[in-house]
């Protein structure tokens, strides 16, 4: 099943933060889509939850360096 997801992320400070981010996200089997926005703090992630789920997802960004609020 597919699944969308809106985080909010803090730490992004500029377009190299987006780029970071979103690489290590597409890096993850499962994943389909992402965009970032750092000046809204927001992450969109869409993803298959047969083959990932939220937990590694939120994973992967804290080992990127950014802090996923809850």
């Amino acid at each position: 099943m597919i699944e969308s997801v809106v985080l909010t992320v803090t730490g992004m400070k500029c377009g190299g933060c987006e780029t970071n981010v979103v690489g290590v996200l597409t890096a993850i089997e499962g994943i389909s889509q992402v965009s970032a926005s750092s000046k809204e703090n927001t992450l969109n992630v869409e993803f298959d939850t047969e083959k990932t789920d939220l937990d590694v997802i939120k994973n992967a960004i804290a080992g990127a360096g950014f802090t996923v609020d809850e």
